[in-house]
């Protein structure tokens, strides 16, 4: 299906004074423009995660604040030994333990501190820094954001009081060191990637979506994929682009996935009008929370994309072995 979708090109709140959604915030952008004033408390989500690609190795780092409980999080994945571990801490009631998170993406620090992790997510001239310390993870890296560079942004709206402003971003350089139990290992720009998604808004008390995002080159260009699914449905908006040579392409149109509940690990397949891809999984990393009021359960598979894809222009772009992931989260909160 086919949506129409404004671009935005000027700054603009996510909410008006009474705290519900500004129809004047619905669209998508290229860069972050997009104010999150949310107002209230009990219904408001506010998360930072980045995840960092190699060939060697891919790492994860995520900040999550949703008003009566806050998680810190981190996953390590060895590619080569394909052996991967995470860590999380959950505080419920938290007082003092985000010290910052800006209303507007990149104008500010994001700061979790838990019982035995921090993370740092710091703006800088060139880009954001990204420090974690765990029991068995340092994260110490550069994300540089080139001059021009584009990202998408997009406010999905269930209703006036129910919306999520999320900037997904990918094909970033970076560059630094991780060191996972022990073992170190050089993050260079020459073959890294980083990856944000930035989110801000008032959620559903439960909700499941899809996502895939992948990085690379093929075929002689940069090639960014970004595509999401289920959680909007219903809704004026999708979150399905392509990043081609630095420039972002906005699809407004669903996708269709076809990928097999039983067994994750065989090929997805995602495809509409200008994709036709299948992604292959080499790692499924799955989670099962489900306390109180509180259920998370996810499947995220990481892996190869394989296919193409087809530019507003007509040109036809082969994707060959460009790593990413592909997820289902079901949430309850």
């Amino acid at each position: 299906m086919n949506k129409t979708e404004p671009e935005l090109t000027a700054e603009v709140d996510l909410c008006l004074p009474n705290g519900r959604l500004n129809p004047a915030a619905v669209g998508w952008t290229r860069r972050p423009l997009h104010r999150a004033n949310l107002r209230g408390w009990g219904r408001n989500k506010r998360f930072e995660y980045w995840c960092i690609t190699t060939p060697e190795i891919t790492v994860a780092i995520n900040v999550s604040h949703s008003d009566y409980r806050v998680t810190l999080a981190t996953f390590f994945l060895d590619l080569t030994t394909v052996q991967a571990f995470s860590q999380a801490e959950i505080h419920w009631l938290p007082r003092g333990r985000i010290d910052a998170m800006p209303e507007r993406s990149g104008s500010g620090a994001t700061i979790g501190r838990g019982d035995a992790m921090l993370i740092e997510m710091l703006p800088t001239a060139t880009g954001t820094r990204l420090r974690a310390t765990t029991p068995r993870l340092t994260v110490d890296l550069e994300v540089i954001e080139p001059d021009g560079h584009e990202s998408m942004g997009v406010v999905v709206p269930w209703d006036d009081r129910r919306f999520q402003y999320t900037r997904k971003d990918n094909c970033l350089p970076v560059r630094g060191r991780v060191v996972a139990d022990g073992v170190a290992y050089e993050v260079d720009t020459a073959t890294a990637y980083a990856t944000l998604d930035h989110g801000r808004g008032r959620w559903p008390y439960w909700i499941t979506w899809n996502w895939a995002s992948g990085s690379g080159r093929s075929d002689g260009h940069e090639i960014g994929l970004q595509f999401g699914a289920k959680w909007t449905d219903g809704t004026p908006s999708t979150e399905n682009a392509l990043r081609l040579d630095g420039r972002i392409e906005k699809i407004s149109q669903e996708h269709e996935w076809i990928y097999d509940r039983d067994d994750w690990m065989k090929p997805w397949r995602i495809r509409g009008d200008r994709v036709d891809l299948v992604f292959t999984p080499v790692y499924d990393r799955y989670s099962n929370f489900d306390r109180l009021i509180v259920c998370s359960k996810e499947h995220q598979c990481f892996g190869y994309f394989d296919g193409s894809v087809v530019s507003e222009s007509g040109k036809r772009y082969k994707v060959e072995r460009i790593f990413g992931w592909a997820e289902e989260v079901h949430r309850r909160w």
